[in-house]
């Protein structure tokens, strides 16, 4: 990749410019504070900008002082984060001689994982619901939530865009594709630091397997970093106001991703404007000498390299300059003075003791915005009230969730058995799955079988394969116990509660197939809702689920090196570019209604289609643009890109105009010779439509002179 450097030198400038670009959540007036007395702390003067508060208390600070700011020191937060509810995901202990506070950090892409908190589904979950009022709402959520649990800052969103379906942690994220990534994350980081808790954006810059990921080594041409894998982060700092930015593991190019000047300095702080700071994935840092000198400020879960030994040895032998380290202080010293953690009482942790029905409400609602129906043969769905139901699989019992750093604890639950039976009005039975001649049984005496089918994702391990097999292998070979169900009762539903696509071989014997991702703590009455149609079935595909395991477009890399050799055609662009059918495209998901296009109108600057719900119910159609750049030889585009959607709700016969603006970056491309975004003359076609392959209204314009007759 090539990208411009910006020495340590460039990095104490970039941090010297100017005050935050985004504001703290602002305190009630008050003369004193936490920080102390403006008499003899001038830096507590909040009138003053955060610049120049961060310079006024580095000039009083010792080396030792400086160097104890720039890592966590709490040994035991990390690995014990998440089991009892004094237990951070990190702790930095401030500089009490000088007023400054200590900062708190939590786990949280997918709720605070600190004792008990709400489950909220996963971030997967929230992509499908193609909705950035969604994700504004859980970042909100997920941050309120840490800052009841006393936390400053919290661990996410995570916006690694997805390379290979087999990822132990596609349930973190938002999916295949950049765009969908980029339009959540900002609001994502937005709602949440309204509620005075600092976002960590995670992980800068390339990160897409579990699969040694403390070593791994990623060759990925610039365009593809560019284009796929930068847009989420550049949206999260340049239109979300993210506080800090967490470098990630392995190295990309041949260069590690926390020592990564090119990226850390020239692009996240020289061109995105980023002046928050950034810290390390734990034990991501490999040298004090190359991450002090290419802009990483704190080092997590320790200061295993950034220690007083290390970083002074390095400054008195030259290898480090002091400047280095006063700036990287400084960043961390001014994002706190800009996000008020001076000027505030400490935040209580007090989770368990206040109103958390927010909390509630929000998870339910947005796992009911996510389900996916993507099968519903015959109408079997939505249920009817009065039918006798049999529930098989551990699925409708347990909380099905993704492990590692972004799984979540609940103080409560309400499980799809719970919340089916509470709706059903009939029999509900329930069987576990394991004997498969008893859950056919049972399947056989019941007017509708669901079958609810695991898969077993977290941090540190990828999937061997896409069969639910390799996804859960304690629970047997689900395949099959769904083949053996639909076998005896035609009526037959699959509930998947994964974190990714799965392979379906048994997808044209079911009548019914419903992607329920990881649901959080109110799986049970938000699927209870969308079954039996109370609220529509309205999330749509995040990413392609295919035919055959062959059909992906990428596997995690081995020998701890990965080449990126299929470029920008990650996801559904790789099925496009390969004329691959998958199983499920990327964008689809069906609804109770039915939705016609029309009236297409298309030029440069947008395009505008009509949305009618042609049905008898209310329902929520996502209208989807597509865009087909000019394609050359020497930058071979994908046949489409997703480069806009909405979510509309609309009654039976009515109609609603959708306008999907466009401007320079929705038509550039990413020019390796001139280091830049370029518009390329020519044709670019238009397609809009309910999924990248239900594209209905076709249209083209020009640019630079171009016709496309």
């Amino acid at each position: 990749m090539r990208i411009r450097r910006v020495p340590a030198g460039g990095l104490v400038a970039a941090l010297a410019g100017g005050a935050l670009a985004f504001g703290a959540v602002p305190s009630a007036a008050r003369t004193d504070t936490r920080c102390g007395n403006v008499a003899e702390r001038p830096w507590c003067d909040r009138s003053l900008a955060p610049d120049r508060r961060a310079g006024l208390v580095l000039a009083k600070m010792t080396d030792d002082e400086k160097i104890a700011l720039l890592s966590s020191d709490d040994p035991l937060g990390g690995p014990l984060g998440g089991f009892w509810d004094g237990a951070h995901a990190d702790t930095n202990a401030g500089i009490a001689r000088l007023g400054v506070p200590p900062l708190y950090i939590a786990d949280g892409p997918a709720g605070v994982r600190q004792g008990n908190a709400t489950a909220l589904p996963a971030p997967i979950a929230l992509a499908a619901g193609f909705d950035p009022s969604g994700a504004a709402r859980y970042g909100a959520t997920v941050a309120w939530e840490a800052r009841h649990r006393g936390n400053d800052v919290i661990f996410g969103p995570t916006v690694d865009v997805l390379r290979t379906p087999r990822d132990g942690r596609s349930f973190e994220g938002f999916g295949e594709d950049p765009y969908l990534s980029a339009s959540l994350s900002a609001p994502w980081v937005e709602g949440a630091q309204r509620q005075g808790v600092m976002t960590s954006v995670k992980h800068l810059a390339v990160y897409t397997q579990e699969t040694d990921r403390l070593s791994l080594d990623m060759t990925v041409d610039e365009r593809t970093i560019r284009e796929i894998y930068l847009p989420p982060f550049e949206a999260a700092v340049r239109d979300g106001g993210a506080a800090t930015v967490m470098c990630g593991f392995g190295k990309v190019n041949g260069r590690w991703a926390c020592e990564d000047g090119g990226v850390l300095n020239g692009i996240l702080r020289g061109e995105w404007g980023f002046t928050g700071f950034t810290a390390s994935d734990h034990t991501a840092v490999q040298s004090e000498v190359g991450s002090a000198n290419n802009g990483l400020d704190m080092e997590l879960p320790i200061g295993a390299k950034y220690n007083a030994w290390l970083l002074k040895r390095a400054v008195s032998q030259g290898k480090v300059e002091q400047a280095a380290i006063d700036g990287h202080t400084r960043a961390i010293l001014r994002t706190m003075f800009a996000f008020g953690v001076f000027d505030r009482d400490a935040h209580p942790n007090d989770l368990a003791r206040v109103d958390r029905t927010a909390s509630e409400t929000a998870a339910r609602e947005i796992e009911e915005a996510g389900i996916t129906l993507l099968r519903n043969s015959g109408g079997v769905l939505p249920l009817r009230a009065g039918d006798p139901v049999a529930l098989i699989g551990h699925g409708a019992r347990d909380t099905i969730s993704g492990a590692g750093s972004a799984r979540v604890q609940p103080f409560s639950s309400v499980s799809p058995e719970r919340g089916i039976t509470a709706r059903a009005g009939a029999s509900v039975t329930y069987a576990d799955g394991r004997d498969t001649r008893a859950a056919a049984e049972a399947a056989r005496k019941a007017k509708v079988a669901i079958v609810f089918a695991t898969d077993s994702e977290g941090e540190f391990i990828d999937r061997s394969c896409l069969t639910l097999r390799c996804g859960d292998a304690l629970r047997g070979d689900q395949d099959a116990l769904i083949s053996a169900v639909a076998a005896a009762n035609p009526n037959t539903i699959v509930v998947l509660e994964t974190g990714g696509p799965v392979l379906m071989p048994w997808a044209d014997r079911v009548r019914g197939i419903v992607a329920a991702w990881y649901p959080g703590q109110q799986a049970g009455t938000a699927l209870a809702r969308v079954l039996y149609g109370d609220v529509d079935a309205s999330g749509r595909l995040p990413l392609t689920f295919p035919v055959d395991e062959k059909d992906a477009p990428a596997v995690p890399g081995t020998g701890k090196k990965a080449v990126f050799s299929e470029g920008v055609n990650v996801g559904y662009r790789h099925y496009d570019a390969q004329g691959i059918t998958p199983r499920y495209p990327f964008g689809h998901g069906l609804s109770y209604t039915t939705f016609r296009y029309g009236d297409l109108k298309v030029s440069p600057s947008g395009v505008q289609v009509t949305v009618t719900n042609t049905g008898a119910r209310a329902g929520t159609a996502v209208p989807q643009l597509y865009l087909g750049l000019p394609s050359r030889a020497s930058v071979p585009q994908p046949p489409r890109q997703l480069k806009g959607y909405k979510k509309v709700a609309l009654a039976p016969g009515r109609s609603a105009t959708v306008t999907f603006p466009l401007n320079d970056r929705s038509l550039a491309y990413w020019d390796t010779g001139a280091d830049a975004w370029k518009v390329a003359p020519g044709c670019y076609r238009v397609a809009v439509g309910a999924s990248s392959r239900d594209l209905p209204l076709t249209g083209a314009f020009g640019r630079g002179g171009a016709s496309c007759r």
